[in-house]
């Protein structure tokens, strides 16, 4: 069976995905039928991030390829730009809410004095 998915390439801790049809046999990166695209997650800047060749990516799934879940997030995102900045918008949105906590959690510690300081001041 022919399936769509990635295959790792790059150095190590900076991945770079190349999106394949492939045989679903074979290793995650061995040899492969066609690359359909690729997949930066570390891309900076100007750098392209995601490119999909919908074209080639319709003409495996009419012949019966079986797309995996990680591509279908990617085809989808591809598609419509601004589901990752949704995404992007709300993990900022959720660490600003933990940084705010900490900072709260830290200023009630240094506010409530202990026991020790208690005493010497009675």
């Amino acid at each position: 069976m022919v399936k769509v998915r990635l295959a790792r390439g790059g150095a190590k801790k900076k991945p770079f995905y190349s999106i394949v049809a492939t045989d679903s046999r074979k290793r995650r990166d061995s040899g492969y039928i066609e690359r359909l695209g690729y997949f930066n997650p570390v891309a900076r800047g100007q750098e392209v991030r995601l490119t999909v060749d919908e074209d080639r990516l319709a003409y495996w799934t009419s012949q019966g390829a079986q797309i995996s879940d990680r591509v279908k997030q990617l085809v989808k995102e591809f598609k419509d730009p601004s589901i990752r900045e949704k995404r992007v918008v709300t993990q900022q949105a959720k660490a600003d809410e933990e940084k705010a906590a900490e900072e709260v959690a830290e200023t009630t510690e240094q506010e409530v004095p202990s026991t020790e300081e208690e005493k010497a001041a009675e």
